[in-house]
This record gives structure tokens, C-alpha cells and sequence, in this order.
């Protein structure tokens, strides 16, 4: 499993700001990544707000226009299942390249919440839903936060 080894990490967010963008597709397991994202920002003391955009793909360009705007930190959630056609292969490419260009060019982190599966049951496994073996959406804030004070201590 994917989880396993995973560093377990307390971030002391306050003063922070955490911008979340999570898609609006496989609402069930988009609703489980919102809330553990939304959980984590908040037991961490960093403010937060979350924006919602139609799927995986229009993550990176909302990403991007919140870290220009000031965001200490970005998290990027969604969901992307494995089809029959090559689009899985270009959807996830495309937000993956893109949201580590949007942390590059802009010295922003961008959390990667973005669930990559080959079925609907492996993403719910990840959701952060009761019976989940993980919480990504917590995973993704508490990594985007820990590498914001990271580079906060870099100036």
C-alpha cells in the first residue's frame, strides 16, 4: 500500500493561509479529501478557504492564480479514474507537470492531492472516509504547510 512508511507531520500553521481547489467529480471521495484537508489546515491554526472547479484539469490554472495572490501555501485535490482511452494518461500527466510548475515558478508549495487510480474503491481508500487506509486531503495540507515554514525559514 501506498501509505506505508508515511511520516507522520505536526505543522504549527498559524499566521498561514492554505488555499484549497478541489474538483467537483467522484463527489464521495472529493467530499472525504475536502474534509480531511479542511481538518488538518484547521488543527494546524492556518486560515484557509477552499474554491471548487470543474475537474482535475482546470486544478493547475486556479492553483496558479491563488499562489500569485499570496497564498503561504496551495493544496490541489482531486480525483482521476482509469478509463478505457488514453485521457487518463494526459489528465494526469498535464496536473501533474502543471501544479509542480505552479510551485516552482511561483516558490509556493502546492499540496498534491490529486488521486491517481485504476478504480473508484482505490480512491476511496485514500479519501480520508470512515474505513479509508488514508487521508490524502490531510496528507497534502500538512505537506503543503510543513514546506511553507520550510521556506519561510530559508529567508
Amino acid at each position: 500500500m501506498s501509505g506505508d512508511g508515511a511520516p507522520e507531520i505536526q505543522v504549527d500553521g498559524k499566521g498561514m493561509t492554505v488555499e484549497i481547489v478541489a474538483s467537483l467529480w467522484h463527489t464521495d471521495v472529493m467530499d472525504g479529501l475536502v474534509a480531511g484537508a479542511v481538518r488538518a489546515a484547521e488543527a494546524s491554526g492556518a486560515a484557509h478557504r477552499l474554491t471548487r472547479v470543474a475537474g482535475a484539469f482546470e486544478l493547475t490554472v486556479v492553483a496558479e492564480a491563488l499562489a500569485r495572490r499570496g497564498a503561504d501555501a496551495v493544496v490541489a485535490l482531486g480525483v482521476v479514474v482509469k478509463g478505457e482511452t488514453p485521457h487518463f494518461e494526459f489528465v494526469c500527466e498535464s496536473v501533474t507537470m502543471g501544479l509542480t510548475e505552479v510551485a516552482r515558478a511561483n516558490a509556493v508549495p502546492v499540496g498534491f492531492g490529486v488521486l491517481t487510480v485504476d478504480e473508484v474503491q482505490h480512491a476511496l481508500d485514500r479519501a480520508g472516509l470512515e474505513g479509508s487506509k488514508e487521508d490524502k486531503g490531510a496528507e497534502a495540507v500538512e505537506a503543503a504547510l510543513s514546506t511553507a515554514l520550510i521556506l519561510r525559514g530559508l529567508a
